[in-house]
């Protein structure tokens, strides 16, 4: 089903996720030191940074997981603390981690684990859940691997399978953890045209985590450098050469030189 054929929730202005002078310790270290931006309705956004630089915490804090030690984390307008409406937010995890293995489960029933919306006798007879994971399958091509076992899949193949169960919800937005870490070339393009076909066609926003500064450059419409604090936040083409070289500590230069990855 498609965004505009749904039901749509009233999001009265709000942005979808917002960072308010957020502050995070794991004991006595700081994590997080006064991050303040937000992400709107709309875009294909990124958090960048270096291994360290507080990234995953600020994932973990945007998905309620984590409670900030100062400041808020708002998502549609509410405290992520109180937030429930949990189906407008689709999550893809760096790897299926239990696929290294003879992992039994296959497709479908990795994408079904989508629908769960806890212990419920009549699961098996709602219909409208198996015609949702079979549109999320073909939505990201896999719909003849349906069946296949999940540990016999290529790195990218697993990744779309994790991507479709995180659109079974119909999700408002979509946020994923270095997305395409080990894939290759032909299968990151494929994951992000992906990407940009669920933005454009069923109006998701996209949150996306990583330090692939090339895939910023690329794909994202906004991007938030941090290390440890906000660096830079706002377009990625406005990133200067000493914003760069502030995020890494090193000097940074970055050449736009392949005409067929323009942005978009």
């Amino acid at each position: 089903m498609k965004k505009s054929e749904k039901q749509e929730q009233p999001h009265g202005g709000w942005p979808c996720l917002e960072f308010r002078n957020v502050w995070y310790r794991y004991g006595t270290d700081l994590a997080v030191q006064d991050v303040t931006f937000q992400v709107e309705h709309g875009e294909i956004a990124a958090i960048l940074g270096p291994n360290g630089s507080g990234k995953t915490t600020l994932l973990k804090l945007a998905l309620g997981l984590m409670h900030p030690s100062q400041g808020q984390v708002l998502l549609f307008g509410q405290s992520a603390e109180r937030f429930r409406h949990w189906g407008r937010i689709g999550y893809v995890p760096q790897r299926v981690e239990a696929a290294q293995g003879d992992y039994p489960a296959t497709a479908y029933e990795v994408v079904s684990q989508g629908t769960y919306r806890g212990p419920d006798p009549l699961a098996f007879f709602r219909s409208k859940d198996r015609s949702k994971i079979l549109d999320a399958l073909e939505t990201v091509g896999l719909s003849d691997l349906k069946s296949r076992r999940i540990s016999t899949m290529s790195v990218g193949q697993r990744q779309r399978v994790l991507l479709a169960r995180a659109l079974v919800r119909q999700p408002d937005l979509l946020v994923l953890d270095e997305p395409v870490a080990g894939v290759d070339a032909a299968a990151e393009e494929q994951f992000y045209d992906l990407l940009r076909r669920l933005n454009k066609e069923r109006s998701i926003t996209v949150l996306m985590v990583t330090h692939d500064i090339g895939a910023v450059m690329r794909e994202a419409t906004t991007v938030a450098c941090i290390n440890r604090t906000v660096v830079y936040h706002g377009s990625p083409h406005a990133m200067s050469q000493k914003e760069l070289s502030e995020l890494y500590g090193i000097p940074m230069e970055v050449l736009l030189h392949d005409a067929l990855h323009e942005h978009r």
